[in-house]
């Protein structure tokens, strides 16, 4: 049994998890359903409220016409706990109460990744072109839309600057059980696979032309 705030891998949630709407990616669990009309979207959110009341955790929620997306993540300790699977349990209880059906676009992160000799030098011109702000994270400091919109963007050192290949890749982040797909996918529409050497964690992909992207899964 684990302990309320101990996190927790997408392997671990996965059995919780199936049959829900809640899909396990980048320290939250994301759901969307669909409803009706907006005041059946209302009213699911108002259910979730009270639940999220009772259970004093509470998850971030965007709320549309017919449409009702949610994330849950335990902020303190960092991503997902038990407790966001107690809350996710009774979201879907009163989603399958409501009537809601869980929307088939699964979710993703996507981050732009600037390979630089010098990222001191070039993160401030950067910074102030896409009006972003500065924060530590996993790759050193990178760089994040404040409103919490646009891709992330880090910068990964090179002791020697590259000359044959682009210096800017985009990484795209997935659900573990959807990176395999994602990768034949692009294989199928003529992507080429540069390297799987890192995979699961992550694969290198490129166009026709040398393009790169990486398809990448997240362990918490």
């Amino acid at each position: 049994m684990n302990p309320q705030g101990a996190l927790l891998a997408p392997f671990a949630t996965k059995k919780q998890l199936a049959g829900t709407a809640f899909v396990h990616l980048d320290g939250c669990l994301h759901a969307t359903f669909g409803t009706t009309d907006f005041l059946s979207a209302l009213e699911l959110v108002n259910r979730v409220g009270e639940a999220a009341e009772a259970l004093n955790h509470h998850p971030d929620v965007r709320l549309g016409y017919g449409s009702v997306s949610l994330v849950l993540t335990t902020h303190d300790a960092g991503g997902v706990t038990a407790r966001d699977l107690e809350l996710a349990a009774r979201v879907q209880q009163i989603a399958d109460t409501l009537g809601a059906n869980a929307h088939p676009t699964r979710p993703t992160r996507y981050d732009i990744a600037i390979d630089c000799t010098d990222a001191d030098a070039v993160r401030p011109f950067w910074q102030v072109g896409l009006g972003y702000t500065e924060v530590t994270g996993a790759d050193g400091v990178e760089l994040v839309d404040p409103r919490g919109l646009a891709p992330k963007v880090w910068f990964q050192h090179m002791e020697i600057a590259r000359t044959d290949r682009n210096r800017i890749h985009m990484d795209v982040y997935v659900p573990s059980d959807d990176a395999e797909d994602r990768v034949a996918a692009v294989l199928a529409v003529g992507g080429m696979l540069l390297s799987d050497e890192h995979a699961p964690d992550w694969w290198v992909l490129a166009d026709v032309e040398g393009n790169e992207l990486c398809v990448c899964t997240a362990a918490f």
